[in-house]
């Protein structure tokens, strides 16, 4: 009988232990959901957003506010989640860092998923899709030829710091001189002066520019560069956010909201005259 008991108290004992885990693993999970950005965003009752003005993902308009593709989305998520919304004005080479740091929730800001950074930040499913295009100097760079012409030292491209515009240079055209800008505009007229012999960057800004100065600067190439698709930005290490993130952009673009206001944004301009020159 003595035996018996024995190993009756083992049987109890050890079905103790395979139920503890569960129990343990729930806390694990509460614990987690608990610490996440979403809970932050809650209490706060804001969501900041990090983004960098660039047209016309976000720009300013006459009154001097934030305007565009941008601020649209994160004004959208920020209502479906019961909140304000917060933008902060970033340096785009050093957005991620300001978000590693806590200085906002997420980046909203047209950043292309690139598995360079997808190893400091976590990305979302894409929101949006886009390519680059190139902008060139009738003053500097008439009659070279597209893109063999370009891969010279005698040859200046310009670019904003920390952008894949820059990093499709740098491999591309090699033997280039690449000039580096923290402000997009900085960049722009740099071309616009011909003291840069061309510029890349995202669409549809270098097809607005042409179509607005064809007098001083065109296109060497129609074909589209580098297909990329853009995504939210979060910190690692939270996967209720990425969760929920996810599932907002599977939502609106199931019911047509991030089709509608990219084509509005992207396909035109019907909101060129509200923008600040």
């Amino acid at each position: 009988m003595k035996t018996l008991h024995i190993l009756i108290l083992a049987a109890v004992a050890a079905l103790s232990f395979i139920k503890a885990p569960p129990a343990l693993a729930q806390d694990a999970a509460r614990a987690l959901s608990s610490e996440s950005v979403i809970e932050t965003i809650k209490k706060r009752g804001a969501l900041k957003v990090g983004l960098s003005t660039f047209v016309p993902w976000a720009m300013r308009d006459t009154n001097g506010e934030l305007i565009g593709f941008e601020v649209d989305v994160a004004t959208r998520l920020a209502e479906d989640m019961g909140v304000a919304v917060e933008f902060v004005p970033t340096a785009w080479d050093g957005i991620i860092p300001a978000l590693l740091s806590g200085k906002f929730d997420v980046i909203i800001g047209g950043m292309t998923i690139t598995p360079a950074r997808n190893l400091t930040v976590n990305f979302t499913d894409p929101y949006a899709g886009s390519s680059l295009g190139v902008m060139a100097s009738i003053k500097a760079a008439a009659g070279l030829a597209w893109p063999e012409g370009y891969d010279t030292p005698a040859v200046t491209f310009a670019c904003r710091r920390g952008s894949t515009p820059c990093e499709y240079i740098r491999a591309r055209f090699p033997n280039a001189t690449l000039r580096q800008f923290d402000d997009q505009s900085q960049v722009i007229q740099e071309v616009m002066n011909g003291n840069a012999h061309a510029m890349i960057s995202s669409q549809p800004e270098p097809a607005f520019l042409i179509y607005d100065n064809p007098e001083t600067v065109f296109s060497p190439t129609d074909e589209p560069i580098q297909p990329s698709a853009e995504g939210f930005a979060l910190r690692k290490g939270d996967p209720d956010a990425l969760n929920f993130f996810d599932n907002w952009i599977r939502v609106n673009t199931a019911n047509g909201f991030l089709a509608e206001r990219h084509a509005y944004w992207f396909g035109g301009r019907p909101w060129a005259d509200r923008v600040a020159q």
